[in-house]
């Protein structure tokens, strides 16, 4: 199906993806990241902040930031929040979460990880597709020289993001190209844009956030 590679205004390539019921998408080829899905009728169903920073290597705030080899913010809220909820003394499954929540302080790395911060390519040699009605563009990064200073790893992180009537589908692949196993985190951040929020229900049992402004406080 329809695929473009265009140059944005912000000087920035990007993929555009076209499905035969009308929807589009965009992915940067910076970051990797999915920066537009609009539906049929040209709504646009994630948010970019009107703030969000389109200069490399500053991270882009919106749309759908592919967080590797860690995530920090998200581990340590849920990590703390669990222990406060469902365990007053330490026990097997509480050593278990803060096992993960080390898992997601991989030392001098981005609080997200770097994945979001370098520029990816097309992957020359991607898995096949099945003939359908679908749009998808195959995304490849590559460890550096410079990653593993911070990181001392190598990998490949493939990413295929597919555009159908009423849907997104991104499939991210990890391959450990090194001699030896590691340990990462993985996040697709989703940034999703609200109308109105007032009309939103909450959708998951345990509603609590961080506030960065108080201090990391949780609520």
């Amino acid at each position: 199906m329809a695929l473009e590679v265009v140059q944005g205004s912000d000087g920035l390539a990007k993929v555009i993806l076209h499905e035969p019921a009308g929807s589009t998408a965009e992915v940067l080829l910076y970051g990797g990241q999915v920066i537009s899905w609009k539906n049929q009728r040209r709504e646009e169903l994630l948010f970019i902040s009107s703030k969000a920073f389109r200069k490399p290597p500053k991270a882009i705030r919106g749309g759908i930031p592919v967080c590797f080899p860690q995530v920090v913010a998200l581990l340590t809220l849920l990590c703390r929040k669990i222990k406060a909820t469902f365990f007053s003394t330490p026990s097997a499954p509480f050593q278990h979460f803060m096992l993960v929540q080390q898992f997601g302080n991989l030392g001098a790395l981005e609080q997200h990880g770097f994945a979001r911060n370098k520029f990816w390519s097309l992957d020359p040699d991607p898995a096949p597709l099945p003939p359908t009605n679908q749009s998808s563009v195959d995304l490849l990064l590559k460890s550096t020289d410079q990653d593993t200073k911070t990181w001392p790893h190598s990998f490949e992180l493939r990413l295929r993001v597919t555009l159908s009537a009423g849907k997104l589908t991104l499939i991210p692949r990890v391959r450990n190209t090194d001699s030896k196993p590691f340990s990462f985190t993985f996040a697709l951040r989703n940034y999703l844009s609200v109308s109105d929020i007032r009309f939103i229900s909450p959708f998951i049992p345990l509603r609590f956030y961080d506030d960065k402004i108080a201090k990391g406080s949780v609520f």
